[in-house]
């Protein structure tokens, strides 16, 4: 059974969805205003492997991930551009696909985009102040913070801290200076809609509680995002009414130890790694500490991915088809029954691999082998052709096939000296030769 630590409570517990039939999951995308980073690959992966996961445990599960395309960076950005918003959401849209789909992140099943729902946020809003949360005043809306006394529950944050992490402007207009923007005003060279308090747009945090009420409905199962989001927009999201059965936020990404910013020039943007590291490795990375824990990236870390991937890839090389025993999976699905602890998941395929080499029969390698390929593909990992894999990135195939025939002539001939020579020309390319039932067989050297 699945355990999953709880924001809300702050501890495990067993995940029981409110309907055992449909598992509701809504998790916070990216604001598109620019390329994604290597922070923000870190939820789509972890929650990629969440839905699979559940997927195999209930009958039907709806994953929700949000695109914000109506903000002020988004603003900030087309006037820089000299472009509409429209533009830059939209390129940056699908450039956040085409670098999610190289990690192997699948599309969630529903995907709403925050200009679709402004409809929906006015009807929300009307009902907060009509319930006397929120207020208008000179053109916004705000909530009114003191109107909901189980503020703070989420993340224990006090007044202080409140008010130092609310992205909103402290203002004359406002009832408490905690209270944050529903609604704001336009002008003409902004984007707005009309609305009973004149032509504006909507607050960053009313637009995920008005996407999750039209898709999913009132109640969800598992509400997620990074733990930036816990305070303030997760704590503003359940003071709107959002209410969600387990709050569920994984842990910052830091690069060589140092919090990512423009100042420090160290944003790593996921296609800039993507340019000398192969999806699959970087993927792989962001599962190797557990989701809530902080995970570092240093250069050191793609070389390490990338190495553990080839070691498990090697143990299904010339593996023949074969049915997978469940009692073989069993040590990698209870990892992911533990709050999704992936680094012991990646250490149960590990194990399956070196009992894949140690093993002398056949029949039973090949059982191990599929289990290892089975278990993989929950993660995302380990489904590309394992030759494939071994010889990927070489650009001259042909160059290093002849030198491996040529290699085997010498053999055959007991030319010892010149199968040595020809592996070392072979080592100085990069490739490593492996010699096996009368054969030979190539790969990149980790």
């Amino acid at each position: 059974m699945l355990h999953l630590f709880n924001s809300m409570g702050r501890q495990l517990e067993a995940f029981v969805p409110r309907d055992p039939g449909h598992v509701r999951m809504y998790v916070c995308g990216p604001t598109v205003y620019s390329f994604a980073h290597i922070g923000n690959a870190r939820p789509a992966v972890v929650f990629d492997v969440l839905a699979q996961v559940l997927r195999m445990q209930f009958p039907r599960v709806t994953y929700a991930r949000n695109i914000t395309d109506v903000d002020d960076k988004i603003i900030a950005a087309a006037a820089a551009g000299g472009v509409n918003c429209d533009a830059i959401s939209a390129r940056f849209t699908a450039a956040y696909h085409a670098d999610l789909a190289e990690l192997g992140v699948a599309l969630p099943d529903v995907e709403p985009r925050a200009t679709g729902h402004i409809a929906q946020m006015i009807a929300m809003i009307e009902s907060l102040i009509a319930n006397d949360h929120a207020y208008a005043a000179e053109g916004h809306v705000l909530f009114h913070i003191p109107s909901f006394p189980a503020y703070g529950q989420l993340s224990g944050a006090n007044p202080d801290e409140m008010l130092a992490g609310a992205r909103v402007e402290v203002a004359p207009w406002k009832r408490d200076p905690r209270d944050f923007v529903l609604w704001k005003p336009s002008t003409g060279d902004q984007p707005g809609w009309d609305s009973p308090w004149g032509l504006g747009r909507p607050g960053w945090h009313i637009e995920c509680s008005a996407m999750i009420r039209t898709h999913l409905g009132y109640q969800i199962d598992i509400h997620g995002g990074g733990i930036d989001l816990r305070f303030p927009h997760h704590e503003n999201e359940i003071a709107q009414g959002t209410e969600a059965r387990f709050w569920v936020h994984n842990g910052h990404v830091t690069v060589s130890g140092a919090k990512m910013s423009k100042s420090l020039g160290n944003i790593l943007l996921l296609r800039d790694l993507l340019k000398d590291t192969h999806g699959e490795a970087i993927r792989y990375a962001l599962l190797m500490a557990h989701y809530r824990q902080p995970l570092d990236w240093t250069t050191e870390t793609p070389r390490v991915a990338k190495a553990a991937l080839d070691r498990l890839y090697g143990a299904l090389r010339d593996q023949p088809a074969a049915t997978a025993r469940a009692e073989d999976m069993a040590p990698f699905f209870a990892a992911l029954n533990d709050d999704l602890n992936t680094p012991a998941a990646l250490s149960a395929l590990h194990g399956l691999a070196s009992e894949v080499h140690a093993t002398a029969d056949r029949g039973r390698r090949a059982e191990l082998a599929a289990a290892l390929r089975q278990a993989g593909a929950v993660l995302g990992i380990l489904q590309k052709d394992a030759q494939a894999w071994a010889q990927a990135g070489v650009a001259d195939t042909a160059r290093i096939e002849a030198l491996v025939a040529e290699r085997n002539q010498a053999r055959a001939k007991r030319d010892w000296a010149q199968a040595d020579a020809l592996r070392e020309e072979l080592a100085t390319l990069g490739i490593e030769v492996e010699d096996a039932g009368g054969g030979s067989r190539w790969r990149v050297r980790a």
